[in-house]
Parts: C-alpha cells; structure tokens; sequence
C-alpha cells in the first residue's frame, strides 16, 4: 500500500472508513471528451500510445488537471497484455480491437504464453513516475477480465451476440476452461506488474460479461474472477470489480472477492446493495447519458445517485460506463464540485 494515498478519500471509501467527502472518479476520464487529449493523441497510434510512458502519464493526468478527481485511472487498453506477449491485433478508431487470427481451437491457445514483467517495462515505467507525480492522490491499475479477453479473442473483435464465445462455452468447456486458465494468469500478472510499480488500487474490466446467465456465470467465469481477486489479496490493494448490463450478476460479483463492486446505470445503487451483500463497498452510476442534458437534469440525477450511494458501506461516485466522447468537461468539472459540496462532512 501507497502510505501516501492510504488515507485519501477514494481509497477509505474502498475501505468502507469515514471519508470527508464522497470520493469521485470518470471511468475514460481520460480521453476523447478532452480537447487536450485529442491533440496528443492527433497522429498516435492507440496501442502506441499505450506503449510510451511520457504519453501515458500525460493523458493519465490530464482529466486529474481538468476536473480535481480523487482518483486517476491508468491510461491504457485491455487488449494490452495480449499485444504484449504477441497476439495479432489491433485497435481500429470507431471498432475496437481486432484480433488478426481468432482462437477458436487447440492450436490457437498455444498462441497465449505467460505475461512477464518483462513484456510490459513501459508499464512499469509510466505507473513509477506517476505514483510519484501524484503524490497523495491514488493512481487506479487495470485489467481486462477473461471473459471479455476471451470474447475479443475468439469472436475476432467487438460482437453483440458473442456466439463464437458461447458455442465454445456451451460446446466445447474443456477448451473454454483452458483458455480462461491462460487468461487468467495472464490478467494476474498485469495486475500485479501495476501494484507493484505502485498502483493505489486495481480494477477489474469485465466489459461484455452481462451477456452472460447467472447460473453460466458460476460455472464458466466465476472461478476465474474468484482466482484473480485472490491471487491480489496479499498486495493489500482495493480490488474493484465492474461489468455492463450485470444487474443480475451483482450477487456473483460481490462473491468473486472484490472489495468494491461497480454498478452500472441499471440498477439504482439502493438495490444494487442489497444484491451485492454486506462486506463490499460500491462504485456507481449516473448515466453517462445524462452528461448530455441541461445542468438542472445532471445535478437532480447525481443528488439520486448520491442518495442511494448511502445505502452502502462505501460509496465511490462514478459513472455507470465510460464518459461518452461528445461530454462537454465543463459538465464533469461542475459535477465534481457538486459532489464534493454536497457531500462535504
């Protein structure tokens, strides 16, 4: 633990403590909304953005500048670890990733070795210097889940229906069982290459899992997850658990071993605690949607937001997805001082 950050207001929420006020944050805080952050980015690459340690703590930075968040997140991709140790892909603007060679039996996985530290110096490198540059506010790592790893890697790229992903699941769980296991160690050592460069807390993408029925989330996913938040326990971290559309997963996420579970706009966060159980801060949920409205709309929303928030334990405030790309940041500025004002005890 970062005894700089451990008594910030973003990592006592994690940790269900008294905060002096409701701690905030913008899942994609940094990116496209931000006119500064497209001009870095104007001939760069994604994936080589994501490789260039001055670029990352730049753009990791940039929303910390502009808003007065309590947190920042790493700027980088889920689909990196994967590049890093040699799968064909790429980020395509306006797609997203795109594996060149989709696994789809045996042979494919052979293609998935061990991620090692190695694989990653730019990511060790970005996450030292801005722990340093930081200081007492806390730097959020993250990681794909295997899940929404596999799902990239076996449909080829974004999919709606993920049916290559669910033919395997269905019809083929020994391959599916061996390539989660691939994956998941993979996403264990990303995570932990993160903390150790020092990383205030991890986060735990599962993106495309809400596709997913509780009882198949048990017995394909759930292992795997449980594994990853176990396998971090010892780094004395918070571990933050978030999926889209998992309103009926909530009491599986909680279960995985997360300390904070992320809820997306679906569910108001009053019921989300209930589903999710004792023990487990929350993280949630205005929708992001909502950013494009007038003022008056913005600010009733979060004071709704805010008000269930105090059903949990913990409450860090958020989005319930990604700031969209047309967000005006003069709105998410305004709304962080809403809720700092609002909440200040």
């Amino acid at each position: 633990m970062n005894p700089e950050t451990d008594e910030s207001a973003f990592i006592r929420a994690c940790r269900r403590l008294p905060v002096p006020h409701t701690p905030v944050w913008y899942m994609r805080q940094a990116g496209r909304s931000l006119p500064e952050y497209r001009a870095v980015r104007a001939d760069v690459p994604m994936l080589t953005a994501c490789a260039t340690p001055d670029l990352i703590v730049e753009i990791t930075m940039q929303p910390v500048r502009r808003y007065g968040v309590d947190a920042a997140i790493f700027f980088s991709d889920i689909v990196v670890p994967l590049k890093a140790i040699g799968v064909d892909l790429d980020i395509k603007p306006g797609v997203g990733p795109v594996i060149a060679d989709p696994i789809r039996d045996r042979q494919g996985l052979a293609a998935l070795r061990p991620l090692e530290p190695g694989d990653v110096p730019y990511v060790t490198e970005a996450v030292q210097a801005l722990a340093k540059e930081l200081g007492p506010i806390p730097l959020i790592g993250f990681a794909g889940a295997p899940f929404t790893l596999a799902s990239y890697l076996i449909e080829g790229g974004p999919s709606k229906n993920h049916d290559h992903t669910k033919a395997m699941m269905y019809g083929e769980p020994e391959l599916w069982h061996a390539l989660m296991e691939r994956l998941t160690d993979i996403t264990v050592a990303h995570l932990r290459v993160q903390a150790d460069a020092g990383a205030s807390a991890l986060q735990l993408f599962d993106s495309w899992v809400g596709a997913v029925a509780p009882g198949d989330y048990r017995e394909f996913v759930l292992p795997y997850t449980s594994r990853i938040f176990a396998s971090l326990a010892d780094l004395d971290v918070p571990r933050i658990h978030f999926g889209v559309g998992t309103g009926e997963l909530l009491g599986l996420l909680g279960e995985a071993g997360a300390d904070v579970v992320g809820v997306d706009w679906r569910v108001p966060l009053q019921e989300a605690a209930v589903r999710v159980g004792p023990g487990k801060a929350l993280q949630g949920n205005l929708d992001p949607a909502v950013l494009l409205a007038p003022w008056e709309a913005i600010e009733r929303r979060a004071r709704e937001v805010l008000a269930g928030g105090r059903a949990a334990e913990g409450h860090v405030f958020n989005l319930g997805h990604g700031v969209l790309p047309n967000t005006d940041p003069d709105r998410l500025a305004r709304l962080t001082d809403l809720v700092h004002e609002s909440t200040a005890r």
